[in-house]
């Protein structure tokens, strides 16, 4: 017994026609009838009750319909493990992420990564951007979406590479019921009278240099009266109108209705969203999820 008699035998089957199996299969009609009464003949009992023009299973066909479907299932996926081991792409990455800026791209290319090789075992990490490059220089991370670090952080790791994958433009965060929440647009002047909550200074150094400069592009400094060590104690403390926060357009993702995010003006520099890896010895299906978030993020 061969595959291609299981193959024949599927497509009669399902046809419930010999003709028409044929035409599937794009071979000819005596040869899907000599496969299939060959099987017959070494299995020993008949699948098929013929007439002149349908064949109609056997209840052993029946049963041996649903073995056959799942020997061809298995018989493909030994072919699709096999052939993502003789390209390298198998195995297991481990892959950091901040949440907020990440959250249009992370779940889409993982989606269509996973799609593509589902052999591989993505881990995800949250984790700040210190704690990113941290593990990045430990080789406990192959890949980190990030927003750009700064160029003195770029340079602490030895053949680290930052790719450009999006830019997130950035607003002011603040409660529904804030006294600014129904305007269409904030001055940044505006913005810098209000009690501003922000992301810690050690773990997120690119967070507060942003913030700096957004503000002293036009000669203010921010009132920074909190600092937190997370995406998601900075949408609840903004909730619970203890300040507000400047943020990247991509938080609407994460807070929902629970914050309203407003344009600034002038506007500032956006967040500038991308990879983080070490090229040297880097796997290939790490090389593979690179690509899908650059794919995902250029048809964002």
């Amino acid at each position: 017994m061969e595959l291609r008699h299981l193959r024949y035998f599927v497509a009669a089957a399902e046809m419930e026609n010999v003709s028409q199996a044929a035409l599937k299969l794009h071979v000819s009609q005596p040869g899907v009838s000599r496969q299939i009464h060959d099987l017959e003949d070494e299995i020993g009992f008949q699948l098929f009750e013929r007439s002149a023009k349908s064949l109609k299973l056997t209840r052993a066909g029946k049963t041996f319909l649903d073995e056959s479907r799942a020997v061809l299932q298995r018989a493909e996926e030994a072919v699709k493990a096999a052939r993502a081991v003789a390209g390298g792409v198998e195995g297991e990455i481990h892959v950091g992420y901040a949440p907020s800026p990440t959250a249009r791209i992370l779940p889409l290319a993982l989606r269509d990564f996973q799609a593509r090789f589902p052999h591989v075992r993505v881990r995800l990490h949250d984790l700040s951007t210190e704690e990113m490059l941290t593990a990045l220089r430990g080789e406990k991370l192959h890949v980190a979406l990030m927003v750009r670090p700064t160029r003195a952080m770029l340079t602490m790791i030895k053949g680290l590479q930052f790719e450009e994958l999006a830019r997130d433009a950035i607003c002011l965060a603040v409660p529904p019921d804030h006294h600014l929440a129904r305007r269409r647009t904030v001055t940044l002047a505006q913005a810098a009278r209000e009690s501003l909550i922000a992301l810690s200074r050690n773990d997120y150094p690119e967070a507060h240099e942003c913030l700096t400069a957004a503000f002293s592009d036009v000669g203010l400094k921010p009132r920074i009266v909190e600092e937190h060590d997370s995406i998601t104690s900075i949408i609840a403390a903004v909730e619970s109108g203890a300040g507000v926060a400047l943020a990247a357009q991509s938080l609407a993702c994460l807070a929902g209705p629970r914050l309203r995010l407003l344009p600034l003006t002038p506007a500032p520099a956006p967040l500038v969203i991308g990879a983080a890896f070490r090229k040297e010895g880097l796997p290939a299906a790490a090389r593979d999820f690179i690509a899908a978030a650059r794919s995902v993020a250029a048809g964002a």
